[in-house]
């Protein structure tokens, strides 16, 4: 038997990032769970960000973010650049992390985060209480040490999840695309 619920956001888990912007000299760092991949060709990232934050201002003048994925080693300071405002606090300084350029877009980088997601936004969508930001990737930056056989190694990236609350790494793989075909 199920029970029938209030409509409620359930699409747990989520990958985390770091989204890094910069606007007239200003740079910020927010973090996000609401973000998915929206077309394959042309690579398309979508990201859900509320009009209230700082970033959201930043990436609607500059038309660019960067999605940079820590690893677990980062958590802390993951959720404190989701906790505090880049209005009031500089992020960079206070994680300690070191910007990087860009090689598409003028975003920085974070260097401590293994991948770097370059994008430029190709399209703005109201939402309601969220705008959904769609930038397409332009540049993928990654530390060697966590590329393999010509793709990133999740295994050795050790990204975090989100769900609803809680901060998650990845288990083991229990397949492999396409392996049920394969019989």
């Amino acid at each position: 038997m199920k029970t029938v619920r209030p409509p409620e956001i359930v699409l747990y888990p989520s990958s985390v990032v770091l989204v890094t912007s910069s606007y007239q000299g200003k740079d910020n760092i927010i973090t996000l769970a609401w973000i998915s991949t929206a077309c394959f060709d042309p690579p398309l990232v979508a990201c859900a960000i509320r009009d209230t934050r700082y970033s959201h201002g930043l990436i609607k003048n500059s038309k660019e973010f960067v999605l940079n994925i820590p690893s677990e080693n980062l958590v802390r300071e993951t959720d404190y650049c989701g906790q505090v405002s880049g209005r009031t606090v500089d992020k960079f300084a206070a994680c300690k992390f070191t910007r990087l350029p860009g090689s598409k877009v003028k975003a920085p980088l974070i260097q401590e985060c293994p991948v770097n997601i370059e994008c430029t936004v190709t399209q703005i969508v109201h939402l309601g209480t969220h705008d959904l930001f769609i930038g397409e990737v332009v540049a993928v930056d990654a530390d060697e040490d966590v590329v393999e056989e010509n793709s990133i190694s999740f295994e050795k990236l050790r990204p975090l999840a989100y769900t609803s609350g809680d901060y998650w790494t990845l288990g083991n793989s229990v397949g492999k695309y396409g392996f049920s075909k394969k019989s």
